[in-house]
Formats: structure tokens, sequence, C-alpha cells
């Protein structure tokens, strides 16, 4: 019975579980056509997700240490094929050669080199880069914050005053920061049944239970939410109302005045993260109906630049600011200024929102590529389009396809990444603006049509 030793690290389970393969063959412990054991075995040994093991073992094979047998498992490479060189854990879980990778959720890349350096240029000319050189006290610059109230109003349509925004090194600082501002070790957020990774990441670093809430075509029910409140005890919501990350879904207007009045009879305080508020429809925010209880978040990362970590939350009047405060400077003692600086600039140049419409622009086109190349394989979104796509289907299906597409070339986020409760939407989150090119996107999305299109019954691969 092999049972591998698995390092410590920060590396992914699934490349730590790749390199024990390649170590074990090379000693010998693992010897050329000894059978694996079955995917769904090895990761109740190890106690892990059956995902994580069939996506190391397709990418071993990927690598040339396995071979899989249709409808038999996977086997180690026979003697006459050489054990080829895994690279060290330490190299971090970025792109492969020959791997289109599918899994981070970005902005399409247009040209922004010049926007960088021309709002540089006026920064210096106008002697206003000194900010950067220095650490930046409490919630922000307050002309970054000004000038973040103003895109606020101009592209999101709602009013908040600059006093009340914090500046954040991003949309993750700005979740990890508000739950350990207003919940403690061990207190209950309740959240979509199928929610953002990144918010999975920080409740269980900070010890924090998510619960997650019946969803809909609009996304969360407000009955389920009116139950779960009164079941856990819970005093925050956290939600993406807008392009939910990964389902595309929605809410409507009436949904969240809804859950606007569930919040407010529930004593629920509300952290909205309207990351992709940019590629919708423009819908009222859940702020603009209960704005006494609404941590309003909003993001460069998804719709204007990652590269510059930066994000604002927009507090109630009346909250409390003084663990925020403390927050910041536990989590990084101040806000960066640089890119803050270059936002402020792009705002005020209003080079922004030419930037804005040429992502838009590029998603647009992505999204119809994808909708040509795969159809009713794609969920319609709650918008004229999404920077990302997703594809429902059973989860242990889902686990299939992926390991399918690892081999065929295609990296996508795991399936049981998002999956909160029992009843979390299985399926497949596609990045489109992850590749750097459409012809790159095309390439992917061929592959995508290719695997699922082929892919039959169970134990097809011999993945079970």
């Amino acid at each position: 019975m092999w049972h591998p030793e698995i390092e410590a690290g920060p590396a992914p389970f699934y490349e730590r579980l790749v390199h024990a393969i390649a170590a074990d063959v090379r000693r010998g412990a693992l010897a050329a056509g000894a059978r694996l054991p079955p995917q769904r075995d090895l990761a109740f040994r190890l106690g892990v997700s059956s995902g994580s093991v069939t996506r190391a073992y397709a990418e071993a094979e990927r690598r040339g240490l396995l071979v899989a047998h249709v409808g038999r498992g996977s086997f180690v490479r026979g003697a006459s094929s050489p054990v080829p060189d895994v690279p060290a854990l330490e190299r971090g879980a970025g792109g492969r050669a020959g791997i289109i990778d599918l899994r981070c959720n970005t902005p399409p890349p247009v040209p922004l080199m010049h926007e960088l350096d021309l709002a540089l240029s006026q920064l210096t000319k106008r002697g206003a880069l000194d900010p950067a050189l220095h650490y930046i006290q409490g919630p922000g610059l307050a002309p970054v914050r000004h000038a973040a109230a103003r895109w606020i109003a101009d592209s999101y349509g709602l009013d908040v005053a600059a006093e009340n925004l914090i500046q954040c090194n991003g949309g993750q600082h700005g979740i990890a920061l508000a739950f350990s501002s207003f919940c403690g070790p061990g207190d209950t957020v309740l959240c979509e049944s199928t929610t953002f990774y990144g918010a999975r990441m920080a409740a269980e670093h900070l010890g924090l239970r998510l619960h997650g809430v019946a969803m809909d075509e609009e996304g969360i029910r407000p009955d389920a939410l009116d139950r779960a409140a009164a079941e856990t005890g819970s005093r925050m919501l956290f939600t993406l109302p807008t392009l939910h990350n990964p389902t595309t879904r929605t809410m409507s207007a009436q949904r969240r005045q809804d859950i606007a009045r569930v919040a407010r009879a529930r004593d629920l305080l509300i952290l909205e993260d309207d990351a992709y508020y940019a590629y919708s429809l423009r819908p009222p925010q859940i702020a603009s109906f209960a704005p006494e209880r609404t941590l309003y978040l909003v993001s460069l990362s998804k719709g204007i630049c990652p590269g510059l970590r930066l994000a604002f939350l927009a507090l109630p009047p009346e909250l409390p600011r003084e663990r925020l405060i403390r927050g910041i400077r536990a989590f990084g003692y101040c806000p960066p200024a640089l890119g803050a600086l270059i936002f402020m600039q792009w705002v005020e140049d209003g080079r922004i929102e030419a930037m804005a419409s040429a992502i838009q622009h590029e998603a647009s086109a992505r999204w119809i590529m994808t909708q040509t190349e795969l159809g009713a394989l794609v969920v319609r979104p709650g918008a004229a389009h999404s920077p990302h796509a997703f594809l429902p289907m059973p989860a242990i299906e889902a686990e299939r396809v992926t390991a399918r597409l690892l081999r065929a070339g295609v990296e996508v986020t795991p399936p049981e990444a998002s999956g909160v409760s029992r009843e979390a939407d299985t399926g497949l989150r596609l990045c489109l603006g992850a590749p750097g090119s459409r012809a790159e996107l095309a390439a992917a999305l061929q592959i995508i049509s290719g695997v699922i299109a082929g892919h039959g019954g169970a134990d097809r691969d011999g993945i079970i």
C-alpha cells in the first residue's frame, strides 16, 4: 500500500504530491509498471479533496511520470522511459511552458504602459511623488481618497464621502480587513453557497466559519438568508451581488432590496464586494438600500489594473473605525502610495475612463468568442458579458474534465475551490482575461470544447 511522504511548504498540495511521486519513483518505492491507488482512495487516506489528487495525477502524467490507461488506472512509466526532472517546489505556482492558464481572474490585457509612463511624468512635473517614499498613516492619502470618491460616483453611480473611505492593498486585503475587524475567531460569516476563493482563504486564516446560503438564478435567496442568520447567530454577510464569482449571476434591484431588508431585521453587517460592477448593467448597490450597515468594497484589480494592488472600502458613517485602522497597521502597517498616486493621476486626467472602456471592449470580444465556441455549455451571465465564464457540471465530472484539460494543455480553477456547502453550484470557471492574446484564448476554448465533447461515461479515463 503506497503512502507518499508529502513535504510541508507553500506550494499547492498537488505540486507537492507530484514531487513525492517523482521522489518515490527515483528511489524505487514506486516500481515501473506499479499501479497507483485510485484517486478517491488516496485522497481519503491523505485527508484532502479528490480533485487535488486528480490534478496531481494528471500533472504527473503530463510530466512523463505516469501513464493512464482507459478504465484501468494510472501506472508508473516503464524503465525504458527515463523519469524526467521535476522542478523544485520553491518555483511557485505560476504558469508553465506549454500550458494555457485560465485560473487567474484578471481584466483582459490592453496596452497600459503608455498610460503608466504618462501618469508618472505628470506626477513628477507636479512634484507629487514624494508620498511614495514615506509611510502613509491611517486610512490613506486624502487626495487619493477624494479621487476615489469621484471615481466611484462617476463609474459606479454611488455617492460616498472621501472621509468614509479606507484605502486597501487590493480587494483581498479589504476582505481580510473587514473580516478581522468585525468578527472574532470561531464566528460565522454568511456567504453564497459557492463563493470567491479569496474569501474562503481569508476566513480559514482568521479562524472564521463560512456558512453557505442557498442560491437561485439571482444569487442568495432572502428566505434562506433569514433562516441561516437565525440558525447560526451570524452578524456578517459577505456577498458578490454583481457577476458573482464563479457563477456570473447578478441580483436584480428587488433582490438587493430584499437582502437589505433581511439584513436589517437580523442585524447583519454586509460586506458587498462589487469587483465586477464595471462589466454589468449597473444595478443599484445593496449599499444604496442599507447604507447604515453595508461595507462597500471596490477594486481596480478586475476592471483596470491588478498590479496596482488598490481597493477602497466605503464605510457606513456611524461604523467605528478604530479596529479597521489597527487592522491596517497589523496587516501591512500602512497602505502603499505609489499605485494610489498613479490612480489619482488617471482620475484627474480622465484617462481612467478610456482605459476602462478599452478593457470592456476586449472583455466583450472575448466573451463573444467563448459563447460562440462553447455555446450552451456556458451559463449566460447576469450582464452583457463577463470576465469569467461558468460551465456547470456535477462535481465528479468537473474533476475528470479538469484532469483531462490539464493533460491537453489547459489549466482551470480546481472545481472544489469555491464550494462552501452541499448546495454549492459545481462546475468549471474559465478566466477569459488570463490568456495574453485572443489567439491563445481561442486555442484554449477549442481544447475545452473538444475535451468536453469527448468526455463520456464513468471510468472512461480510469480517473476514479
